[in-house]
């Protein structure tokens, strides 16, 4: 088998690079490097099968070649991360819509099977735990820009599922949920590299807001095999496709494991636990992190059923060995 991945250079990207090299496929990967890093492929570079073109998805020449040279596209280029959401809106608007309407055009000249990546944001502020596929979204208005992304992602799933009912192109959607490991950098607002940098440099965790919302984090290894059994079952076309962990946690406990992890000793050596913890713990104001008007969703917990059904996937890796993985790679 044959990949191109869009955004290759990114975490997920350069993860699913190394995963399909490992298994035999041969991958063409092409990244922008506006939120990738060269960096996190250089494992990938020495690999005979693998090939890099620096560039964007928008130029038409380039991707004619890549998508003509491929079986499976795997569609992970865009704009991420909540603070980049907040900050540059247009970028995000853009690079979402447009990236995924040159990438569907590309595949439909050659008859491609694309693999779109979109997210739990499209569920909004939707309270029906934990997410199914089928349900409805619930967003914010159009004044609070926070929204743009998972409006912007819910359009790229629209038009995926567009050219594949209108035209018949192998169209698969799947949506991640916090997606974590080694590589994943904190620079626009991901929470677990920001809290593992900060202990280890032995700053406050920064937790926004209360620390009571609360997330599914999933190993980005368990992440590139769904998309492997994904793009290998025919029965996936036409389909969406929740794919996360379900082991919920809220965001001051994911701060107080990863200060177990950083300083076991220290706690053990404490008079009181909970006096370190809240010495170690600073709690910021959404709009201070983000802005006035910010919202974000108390909760988020997918239904791994229908994936699990289909390829019989499910995550392998707990959060507290994703931890010890991270922390190993960054100490």
């Amino acid at each position: 088998m044959k990949a191109l991945i869009t955004g290759v250079c990114g975490f997920i990207g350069s993860h699913l690079a190394a995963h399909l090299l490992s298994k035999g496929w041969e991958v063409a990967g092409i990244d922008d490097l506006s939120t990738g890093r060269v960096e996190n492929v250089t494992l990938s570079l020495g690999h005979p099968k693998f090939k890099l073109a620096i560039d964007t998805v928008s130029n038409e020449l380039v991707m004619d070649r890549l998508v003509s040279e491929c079986d499976v596209i795997f569609h992970l280029a865009a704009a991420v991360g909540v603070k980049l959401i907040v900050d540059d809106p247009i970028r995000t608007i853009e690079t979402n819509i447009d990236g995924t309407q040159a990438v569907l055009r590309a595949a439909k000249r050659y008859r491609k099977k694309v693999l779109i990546a979109s997210t739990s944001e499209v569920y909004g502020k939707s309270g029906n735990l934990p997410f199914h596929e089928d349900d409805d979204s619930v967003f914010g208005p159009t004044t609070r820009p926070r929204w743009s992304y998972a409006v912007s992602k819910s359009i790229d799933e629209f038009l995926g599922l567009a050219y594949y009912r209108q035209l018949g192109l192998p169209v698969v959607i799947f949506r991640l949920f916090n997606t974590v490991g080694p590589r994943q950098t904190g620079q626009y607002g991901m929470v677990v590299p920001r809290f593992v940098k900060q202990a280890l440099s032995n700053l406050p965790l920064t937790v926004y807001g209360d620390g009571t919302h609360s997330r599914c984090f999933c190993n980005v290894s368990d992440v590139v095999q769904a998309l492997d059994l994904l793009a290998t079952k025919d029965s996936a076309v036409g389909q969406v496709f929740n794919i996360g962990s379900t082991e919920e946690v809220t965001i001051r406990r994911l701060a107080e494991m990863v200060l177990n992890q950083v300083c076991g000793k220290q706690l053990d050596a404490a008079g009181s636990t909970a006096s370190l913890y809240e010495a170690r713990i600073q709690y910021v104001s959404y709009e201070e992190a983000y802005g006035k008007d910010f919202e974000d969703m108390k909760r988020r917990v997918p239904d791994i059923s229908k994936i699990f059904d289909l390829t019989g996937w499910k995550p392998q890796v707990s959060l507290q060995e994703t931890l010890r993985g991270i922390l190993s790679t960054e100490e």
